[in-house]
């Protein structure tokens, strides 16, 4: 979404304000109608069409936009906001060079105004040119240091450019100036990133007192847990947040149970019957259900700052999980799989969940898989959960419509001779279940991998193939294929 601060004039009309009003408010439909109300009876009013144009644009409706724009710019050449809106259009239609072109002819026509600057650092970063971007905010900070925006894009340039030092002198520097729940937890994951984990867990926690956190009804106004003994209590466990998290913090519940007492997991309804075969949960539960009495409750994800978790201290021990009793699609998948016996089975998945806001960075085009064809004696299968791409690899079988569950999707993991995937929730079930598997990681990881290594401490199984430039999913399939192709080491 392109950056629309400060490109708004100061209101003419009462009609003019209520549509501004409206749009602020998120009204959006509402807001329409108002600015069309508004220009039908003001035709010659320039604001009008660029706020008009702003919304338009926020809403992706480039081509009215565009034409909002036009209009505006016709009736004054030299309009900020018109010019600031049409390089927003132009980016959002791929029209990089005359985005960049218009965007600077609004920086000079106002030197002094932030937002075509502000929205000028993402056209550059669509060009592949984060450094110059970088020093276009860099200016903007220097103009206005307190600047919130401008502080964030710095932030996401500095990871785009993998100047992590960088990134964690200024994100220290923000928790400082802003002292905040929500600054502590962002710094968090920069200090796990850097495996600086006695910290990072610490601040990790104050996700806890971030306003609105969603959080389990049974829990509220109930003691937390913070590591005591548990002989003769029960301890509730929640999840929060994704499967992957579920799956990763899962591991700490052995630890839990050996502190004495009863161990009640509440996870989510997808994931029971998987979360069932850890070891140390008495009883797993679902929302909706009777939750029994309790008497001290933790997330999972507080429970590596409980037990003080180190590099050194990470629960690796593989698998702890295992395969539910009840797997739906068993019989199914044991036939296909028995096909292939004679052969390496490798499960494939280059894409996640479309639902995660970082999909689009971390998924592959399946035309970038081709050269895995080269790998000898592979049958190879399809783990999508969803979707109609088809990996151009010989005699490639799609289980995808099997895996209806996780149950039945670690049914057909266990019978992999390897995995390589994209997706991190596949990654962490086959890492759970001790599956060799190859982790595909975008320029910009997750915390939870870490930096500049090939392997990770909590799955002994994984590997870690990392791009080396934003969007350069070629070398990393050129990395796989190589490793996979060497002959082995010679014994010593």
């Amino acid at each position: 979404m392109p950056n629309l601060e400060g490109l708004v004039h100061t209101p003419s009309s009462s009609q003019l304000e209520t549509a501004r009003s409206l749009d602020v408010a998120g009204k959006s439909e509402e807001a329409l109608a108002a600015f069309q109300g508004f220009l039908l009876a003001h035709p010659d009013s320039t604001e009008g069409w660029v706020d008009y144009a702003g919304l338009l644009l926020v809403l992706n409706r480039l081509a009215e936009a565009n034409t909002a724009c036009e209009t505006a710019l016709q009736q004054d050449p030299q309009c900020y906001g018109a010019l600031s809106y049409l390089a927003g259009v132009r980016m959002n239609q791929g029209q990089l060079e005359e985005s960049e072109a218009l965007f600077q002819k609004a920086i000079h026509l106002e030197p002094q105004r932030l937002a075509a600057r502000l929205m000028l650092s993402d056209c550059l970063i669509r060009k592949g040119d984060p450094t110059q971007a970088r020093a276009l905010i860099d200016g903007v900070l220097e103009q206005d240091p307190g600047h919130a925006i401008a502080t964030d894009k710095r932030s996401t340039l500095m990871a785009l450019l993998g100047d992590w030092q960088g990134l964690r002198k200024s994100m220290e520097r923000q928790v400082a100036r802003y002292s905040g729940a929500e600054a502590e937890y962002v710094a968090s994951h920069l200090d796990l990133m850097f495996g600086d984990m006695p910290k990072g867990w610490q601040r990790f926690e104050s996700r806890l007192s971030i306003p609105n956190r969603p959080q389990s009804p049974h829990t509220i106004g109930k003691p937390r847990w913070k590591g005591e003994s548990l002989v003769g209590k029960t301890l509730l466990l929640t999840w929060e947040q994704g499967y992957g998290d579920t799956l990763m913090f899962l591991r700490f519940a052995p630890l839990a149970k050996a502190m004495g007492g009863t161990i009640l997991l509440e996870v989510q309804p997808p994931l029971a019957e998987l979360a069932a075969t850890c070891p140390g949960i008495d009883q797993v539960l679902v929302p909706g259900q009777a939750i029994p009495p309790f008497d001290v409750h933790a997330s999972l994800l507080s429970l590596p700052a409980i037990f003080s978790t180190s590099l050194d201290s990470i629960p690796a021990e593989i698998p702890y999980l295992g395969i539910p009793e009840q797997v739906p699609e068993r019989q199914q998948i044991t036939e296909v799989m028995g096909k292939t016996s004679d052969q390496i089975r490798v499960g494939l998945c280059w894409t996640g969940s479309y639902q995660y806001a970082r999909d689009a960075k971390r998924s592959l085009p399946s035309s970038t898989l081709a050269p895995l064809s080269a790998l000898p004696g592979v049958a190879w299968y399809n783990l999508q959960f969803n979707g109609t791409d088809v990996a151009p690899l010989p005699g490639i079988v799609n289980l995808g419509p099997l895996l209806n569950g996780f149950a039945n999707t670690a049914c057909a993991l266990s019978h992999m001779d390897l995995v390589i995937t994209a997706d991190t929730v596949i990654a962490h079930l086959a890492g759970a279940l001790g599956i060799p598997t190859l982790l595909l990681l975008s320029f910009i990881p997750d915390w939870r991998w870490m930096l500049g290594r090939d392997d990770s401490p909590w799955y002994p199984t994984l590997r870690l193939y990392r791009q080396h430039a934003p969007g350069d999913w070629d070398s990393v399939i050129r990395h796989v294929v190589e490793d996979l192709t060497r002959p082995p080491a010679p014994q010593a």
